[in-house]
């Protein structure tokens, strides 16, 4: 093996340490660890490295290259240009559950309660919030649910390192909850037989019941169009998101379902369905 001393030559020893690892995975981890933006990771492969930054990095690729989410390894991810801290058993917030706080955050209103269910990390809870105030939508009465406590206890963590009042409750979907005026969630909606298919990282690392609805990837909504009358107040709207093969199940859904409703449905920046907003009529 040849020396490692500089950035270029730690980046070559992790790529041949890790080979069954993506490139991108290796380069969050290590420009991460670095504090190194992704711009200065590339411009910067001549840096120097010290012995402590050496011994820091082989540490991590080490459990990468057994298969641990460069997330799980730092303890921390970013959403929204937000650190939210993260470990197994919670979610890693992804980049596109960006786009449905973007969504929500365009009809929300000043004095608003808002529910963020299934919370995970509180990544959408803590973006929102901080999002809102810089659009000076003030007095939100924010609460935050999840089944696990392992999500719970995470995501009151994070509403603590970013100042964020929320009011979090253990709930199974909206069962034992109040009447909210929105309601927003990234649920588990991956089909089990796409199980095959999925990164081995995912399956390794996450929590299945984050993952997973059910055969047809669904569950979550069929139990959720249920429900939903009994926790949303008049006017009231919620935004989900979903898998992008789903939309005709789900339009089939809602349009029976939830007649007394406006159902609309919102493309993704790649032009794939994966987001819908509903509106109570009442």
């Amino acid at each position: 093996m040849s020396k490692i001393d500089t950035l270029k030559s730690l980046r070559i020893w992790a790529a041949e340490t890790a080979p069954e690892q993506r490139p991108e995975d290796i380069a969050f981890l290590l420009a991460e660890r670095l504090q190194l933006s992704p711009s200065e990771f590339q411009l910067k492969q001549d840096m120097e490295l010290s012995p402590d930054q050496i011994k820091q990095a082989q540490k991590d690729v080490r459990k990468l290259a057994k298969g641990m989410s460069p997330q799980y390894i730092l303890g921390y991810s970013w959403f929204f240009g937000y650190k939210i801290l993260v470990q197994r058993g919670v979610l890693i917030p992804r980049f596109e559950t960006e786009e449905l706080v973007e969504w929500a955050l365009a009809n929300l209103t000043s004095g608003d309660k808002v529910l963020d269910l299934g919370t995970g990390s509180g990544c959408i809870t803590v973006a929102l919030a901080k999002e809102a105030a810089k659009k000076q939508i003030t007095d939100l009465d924010l609460y935050a649910s999840d089944v696990t406590d392992a999500a719970l206890r995470t995501s009151e963590e994070n509403f603590l390192i970013h100042k964020v009042d929320v009011t979090v409750r253990k709930a199974n979907i909206l069962i034992g909850l109040e009447k909210f005026d929105k309601i927003i969630s990234n649920p588990p909606y991956i089909k089990e037989t796409e199980k095959d298919v999925m990164d081995q990282n995912v399956l390794q690392n996450e929590p299945q019941e984050a993952l997973f609805g059910g055969k047809n990837g669904i569950e979550f909504y069929q139990k959720f169009v249920k429900q939903v009358r009994d926790h949303l107040n008049s006017r009231g709207e919620f935004f989900l998101e979903f898998g992008f093969s789903e939309k005709e199940q789900l339009v089939d859904l809602f349009g029976r379902e939830l007649p007394d409703f406006t159902i609309e449905f919102k493309n993704d920046l790649a032009g794939k369905p994966r987001m819908v907003k509903g509106k109570w009529n009442k």
